[in-house]
């Protein structure tokens, strides 16, 4: 997968992009990430990318003309171009999995009061929120939707196993996690990791994803798969 990231901060995603897991598979080769400066495409002598939005008001608005122009240059006519913004559909773990499938994304980080609209409705037809609230700038919304994509892609992770069975991608949060030491600070592991059924582990398992979810996400529940099993559970529950 290719993702290219338009921004007038490169720099806020350089930092990220070169750690950890997401560094090491980009190092590796199983994605690549293309951080395009859209300053360099400003025709203004003095390359700003900005102007004061028609019909006053507060801040500023994105120029059209550079984002057209940087978008235009890099483009295959194979990516999904993608505006980074609060009044778009919420990512979510079915939208990351739908994503994953593509061969090339754009993205488009937008700063100040937003972007002029002719920029979008020419290049950038789709937009997608990370939640109901506001940030600076879209770098850190672009960072989280190539995170989560890219965990996705096969390699990345260590083990195949471990994008399958975590908070949303079952439908349900996550279970609780326990290492080394078997006892801390008074608090033990859980008796049934300890003594090897792999059976009753799994078991457990579903249901604390299944209690933590009542507890924490209700609404999930409702569009979860859930088996006769886990639905006798959850019955279970309530008479507590």
């Amino acid at each position: 997968m290719k993702i290219k990231v338009l921004t007038i901060f490169p720099e806020m995603l350089s930092g990220y992009l070169s750690s950890s897991v997401i560094g090491r598979a980009l190092d590796a080769g199983l994605f690549s990430v293309e951080l395009i400066d859209i300053r360099p495409y400003s025709q203004n002598k003095h390359k700003n990318t900005d102007d004061y939005p028609f019909g006053g008001g507060a801040g500023m608005v994105m120029l059209a003309q550079p984002i057209v122009d940087a978008a235009q240059a890099h483009a295959s006519g194979r990516e999904r171009r993608i505006y980074l913004s609060p009044r778009g559909r919420t990512l979510n773990q079915r939208i990351v999995e739908e994503l994953a499938q593509e061969e090339e994304l754009m993205l488009l980080c937008g700063h100040y009061e937003g972007v002029d609209e002719r920029a979008l409705q020419l290049c950038f037809p789709e937009e997608l929120s990370i939640g109901d609230y506001v940030l600076t700038g879209g770098e850190l919304a672009a960072l989280a939707v190539i995170d989560s994509v890219a965990r996705l892609i096969p390699g990345v992770l260590g083990s195949s196993e471990s994008s399958e069975d975590e908070s949303f991608t079952t439908g349900l949060l996550e279970y609780p996690q326990y290492t080394r030491p078997r006892e801390f600070r008074g608090m033990e592991v859980p008796e049934v990791l300890i003594n090897g059924n792999h059976a009753l582990i799994n078991r457990w398992r579903r249901e604390q994803a299944l209690r933590i979810t009542r507890e924490r996400r209700p609404e999930l529940l409702e569009t979860a798969s859930l088996t006769a099993e886990d639905l006798a559970y959850l019955r279970s529950l309530e008479s507590h």
